[in-house]
């Protein structure tokens, strides 16, 4: 039976640049929306730019340009992005727009008119100095529980507590410095309290998974509370009808915006409302977030939906977090990796392939270790998918003139690969696209082997078993739209490829037990190249640029970048220039690239790491450098930095160091080894 199903991933905040964050998100979510459709259900994905929030009207201010500006510049580079990534919305659309405005004052009005809107005056933080109500990540100040310094106006980083700005002791605005002062100010909540019942029986019925679950508990256990819904003039967003100077919070009309881009979507196909957004509402509304973000739309989001008569989504679906070599991704690290970033040095459908090999149904983190990344992809999709086309390819063309058989060799072989599309599918509707992965390169392998046992390259050679080469490689190639196929919701260009060169109009999953016999195939053309390290190295090379690049631009500024993402730490103040020196004593300086061939640590040495560096010409140097901090050993071997060749050998406790590694640090004690640019070989003068 087909299934009608809505999907939606969590809205980007429009101030800034996509990260790798988001693109797991889009990745996974596109992956289910793809397998869908592939399964002949009525599919759609549904997503916008959140564009609200006081931190997007001050960064327009801060470039002297209006909100809507700012927001249309980052949608276009938001949407170049996810399309380069291959994420095939069905609409992309923004929450500043006229469909959000009106449903947001439609299920305003109707929560009010069923008495679930109150109004209450409250006592606010407010800068004297930018005349505005502070929002809670503005105001910093020292933690009321343990007295850590520097602390945002709702939790402490150091103790964990939560609380009131008002609580914080010797309070200031991150935008101006002044020392907040409290006023009243009128504000409209949602009574959550009222529909408790309504979410707990919601929640009941197998909608979230049970980590998310139990993490719900411990609001219900501590007791619902009202939620403010507005914000105080100046804002950017929607005014709150009725209400001249009030607000509708961001929180309240993005998830809405799921709704608005709906609305936008109808426009262009014929799409009745109540059959998708009507109380009775038979469609499936699926939405894929981080588990940052389920307390929204976990009980505001279906508390509001039930509360204005609508329908209640029919699941939600959470994932961790997004982690770099094991640790979190951070901009003072310079391990916050940009979309664009990566699309600069790296092929798009590598990460959508390790990306979906490391997903799951639950919420745990996930981690992109680079090298792990280089060598699964390495290993699987050019090793094992795209080895069995490139082996197979040459012998039809070359010996008979691109014409497959006219009959498979072994039709076991297909019969097999075939017989495991049911478990593939189940895996791919459940989100076990991990080990749908592992299930389809088993496959490969299986296929390899085959190819392996009859040996083309071998019988090719044999006028008696010539013959039969064609045979076997249209079993290769069989077998290789089948992996492909199954392949296809996590690899969509490489689908579309693959289905030219096998001169197929697509591959399609209906078609699987079809041989793929007596037909001319295309010339064959390489479907994917090895992922070098001098890639992945580049990558975090341009990442940790960047980092150092944005901490110099918002020195100062300490505002957060959106309502949703923690904020990070103020920008350190940048060392004393030293003395100046001449040209000539410049000049004498010798730097050299070097390929750090051995990296170990150093019995009793608590800073340093003993590297063995090669500068060409088989001339290696021993040296110690004090970025144990920063570096594990196994993450160095390989790498290319720079060293100063010709300096004095210095005898130390730990034996000889035979020159100098460059690397930046600054006053948060953190440390970065310069690299150079993907192409410099050992030995080569820096000038």
């Amino acid at each position: 039976m087909t299934r009608r199903i809505l999907v939606t991933s969590a809205l980007p905040y429009a101030n800034g640049p996509l990260h790798l964050g988001h693109i797991i998100e889009t990745i996974q979510t596109d992956v289910w929306v793809r397998a869908q459709k592939m399964f002949g259900h009525d599919c759609r994905y549904l997503c916008a730019d959140d564009a609200h929030g006081t931190p997007i009207m001050l960064k327009a201010q801060q470039e002297g340009i209006t909100p809507e500006a700012l927001i249309a510049r980052i949608s276009a580079s938001h949407q170049a992005d996810f399309a380069e990534f291959q994420i095939g919305f069905d609409v992309f659309h923004s929450t500043h727009s006229e469909e959000n405005r009106r449903m947001s004052s439609d299920i305003f009005q109707r929560l009010e008119a069923r008495g679930l809107i109150t109004r209450k005056t409250i006592k606010q933080a407010y800068d004297p100095e930018k005349n505005m109500f502070l929002p809670d990540r503005f105001i910093k100040g020292e933690c009321p529980k343990c007295g850590a310094a520097d602390q945002y106006g709702d939790n402490c980083e150091q103790c964990g507590a939560t609380y009131s700005p008002t609580d914080l002791k010797n309070p200031r605005s991150v935008l101006s410095g002044a020392t907040p002062v409290e006023r009243d100010s009128e504000h409209f909540f949602f009574d959550l309290p009222q529909m408790e019942t309504q979410v707990k029986q919601w929640l009941s019925e197998d909608r979230v998974q049970p980590a998310i679950r139990a993490k719900l508990q411990e609001w219900f256990d501590s007791g619902l509370q009202p939620w403010d819904i507005s914000r105080d003039a100046p804002y950017f967003g929607f005014e709150i009808p009725g209400a001249p100077g009030k607000f509708f919070y961001v929180w309240l009309d993005a998830p809405i915006g799921y709704i608005g881009a709906f609305l936008k979507l109808a426009e262009t196909i014929d799409l009745d409302f109540d059959t998708y957004w009507g109380e009775q509402s038979e469609t499936e509304l699926i939405h894929f977030i981080g588990k940052d973000i389920a307390y929204f739309h976990t009980l505001f989001w279906p508390a509001m939906l039930m509360g204005a008569g609508l329908r209640t989504p029919t699941a939600v679906y959470a994932h961790g977090f997004l982690t770099l070599n094991g640790e979190k991704m951070s901009k003072s690290r310079g391990t916050f990796i940009q979309a664009r970033t990566f699309l600069n040095h790296l092929d798009p459908q590598a990460l959508r392939y390790y990306f979906a090999a490391k997903l799951s149904s639950g919420i745990d983190d996930i981690d992109l270790s680079l090298d792990d990344f280089r060598l699964r992809v390495n290993s699987d999709l050019v090793g094992k998918v795209v080895n069995i086309a490139s082996r197979c390819a040459g012998f039809i063309h070359k010996q008979f003139d691109s014409q497959l058989a006219s009959e498979l060799a072994d039709p076991s072989l297909q019969e097999y690969l075939v017989a495991a599309s049911v478990s593939i599918r189940q895996r791919y509707e459940r989100r076990e696209t991990g080990q749908a992965m592992r299930e389809i390169m088993a496959l490969a392998d299986f296929v390899n082997q085959y190819i392996d046992e009859k040996k083309p390259w071998v019988m090719a050679k044999s006028p008696e078993t010539q013959s039969a080469v064609q045979g076997v490689c249209t079993d290769g190639l069989n077998a290789f739209r089948i992996l492909l196929t199954y392949l296809s919701p996590v690899l969509p260009t490489m689908s579309a490829q693959a289905a030219h060169f096998l001169n197929l109009p697509a591959l399609d999953w209906s078609e699987l037990d079809t041989p793929l016999i007596g037909r001319t195939i295309n010339a064959y053309e390489p479907l994917m190249t090895r992922v070098e390290q001098q890639a992945t190295d580049a990558l975090l090379a341009e990442t940790k640029l960047e980092a150092l690049a944005l901490a110099e631009a918002t020195k100062g500024d300490g505002a957060a970048s959106s309502p949703q993402a923690d904020a990070e730490p103020e920008a350190q103040p940048i060392d004393p220039i030293a003395p100046e020196i001449t040209i000539d004593q410049f000049a004498a300086i010798d730097l050299r690239v070097a390929r750090i061939a051995q990296a170990e640590h150093v019995e009793g040495a608590a800073k340093l790491l003993r590297l063995e560096l090669d500068i060409g010409g088989g001339v290696m140097r021993q040296v110690f450098a004090g970025i144990k901090s920063a570096y594990k050993p196994e993450d160095l071997v390989g790498r290319h930095t720079v060293m100063v060749a010709n300096l004095k050998p210095r005898q130390m406790k730990f034996g000889l160091s035979e020159g100098m590694v460059l690397a930046a640090g600054g006053g948060n004690g953190e440390l970065f080894i310069l690299s150079p640019d993907v192409g410099a070989t050992p030995g080569m003068r820096i000038k």
